[in-house]
């Protein structure tokens, strides 16, 4: 067995520069309730912290408040966005010392607290990975330093997340530096024992990219990470490292059961997604037979569909809200298809270039 055979995404980590409004971002947007927040930052600790999510998606919402603290250094040079991917395990101190022994930067030294054990090493960029253990009979929710406020929407007894069915972390994609991919690969390799599962080289007229899915040997932990072709004409990938200030999550992927659903009730909230060409559902008759949903839905909704031998996916992405337009989300459902679809990512790309595009053409006038 191998020490890191469960790992399991506990949280996603955010570092934010106003946690009210990021706060807000998640309630009102994707139906996320709060559950545990830090009594109030101090002079002696300045830093707040906000918990909240819906079924089993967990984010914890950090603001350092201009403290000596790396989140500010993160929301500095990179403004809010995903800093720590958390890992949680059976036993965080026995992770913490193998990952560092095959070679990981430790950052934080093994802690415990409420019943928590935590350690954190870097991963990629300057997002880290922190490993979560909680003592038998506490709160599978709960983390060091925070007060519980209220029950999650999706736990038992409550509802889901605000009807939009948001249950999973289902994927994170990654963009990296030119020549960081295969040693990005081969550190999750080495270090956490993950698989390469699927590769991907992605050519959009002048443009090209080149993708690797590693994934946890538990199959919860899946990174897509994308690295730009230089030696072509500079796309989405160079445009996000140049304004994020280097590697780091372009998006984070939430699974649903119901796309459908999920996507109405989400537009419903505010959640604005990116549009797809019509001729994209014109063709869909010629390349698969739909599995659920009608093609009129989709269309309506700009849900995007594909296959693999194990069977379907549909996928759909939100804009970004971000001022410097470095991070997004999507929704996705599978129905049984275990990668991505290559005719989806192409479709991202395209769709995300027009909405470049379409901005740049909207900034001159």
């Amino acid at each position: 067995m191998s020490t890191f055979d469960d790992l399991g995404v506990d949280h996603i980590g955010f570092s934010v520069g106003d946690l009210t409004q990021a706060t807000e971002f998640f309630v009102n947007g994707y139906g996320m309730e709060v559950y545990a927040r830090s009594v109030s930052g101090t002079s002696d600790d300045p830093v707040l912290r906000t918990a909240l999510g819906g079924g089993n998606i967990r984010v914890l919402l950090t603001d350092a408040r201009g403290a000596d603290h790396p989140a500010t250094a993160y929301v500095d040079r990179h403004g809010d966005g995903v800093s720590d991917i958390a890992l949680s395990t059976a036993d965080a101190a026995g992770a913490f010392a193998e990952a560092v022994r095959r070679g990981a930067r430790p950052v934080a030294e093994p802690s415990e607290r409420d019943g928590v054990v935590t350690a954190t090493i870097a991963g990629f960029a300057d997002v880290t990975h922190t490993f979560v253990q909680r003592a038998s009979g506490v709160d599978s929710r709960a983390l060091p330093g925070l007060t519980a406020v209220g029950p999650v929407a999706g736990e038992a007894g409550t509802p889901d997340t605000a009807g939009a069915g948001l249950h999973t972390v289902d994927h994170f994609a990654v963009c990296l530096e030119p020549g960081q991919l295969a040693a990005t690969v081969a550190f999750y390799e080495t270090v956490l024992d993950f698989e390469m599962v699927f590769t991907e080289r992605i050519i959009v007229g002048g443009q090209a990219m080149d993708s690797q899915v590693v994934q946890s040997r538990s199959g919860a932990v899946t990174l897509t990470l994308i690295e730009p072709d230089t030696s072509r004409e500079p796309g989405q990938i160079d445009t996000f490292i140049k304004e994020h200030g280097g590697g780091g999550v372009q998006h984070v992927a939430f699974a649903t059961d119901d796309i459908v659903r999920a996507v109405r009730r989400l537009g419903a909230d505010g959640v604005r997604f990116l549009t797809t060409p019509s001729a994209y559902y014109d063709m869909v008759p010629e390349r698969l037979d739909l599995r659920r949903h009608s093609l009129d839905a989709l269309r309506e909704s700009n849900i995007l569909v594909d296959e693999d031998q194990d069977g379907q996916l549909l996928q759909i992405f939100t804009r970004s809200a971000h001022p410097r337009g470095t991070l997004f989300f999507e929704v996705i459902e599978r129905l049984g298809a275990r990668t991505f679809g290559s005719g989806n990512i192409k479709a991202l790309y395209t769709a995300v270039e027009m909405e470049m595009q379409q901005a740049r053409q909207d900034t001159d006038r």
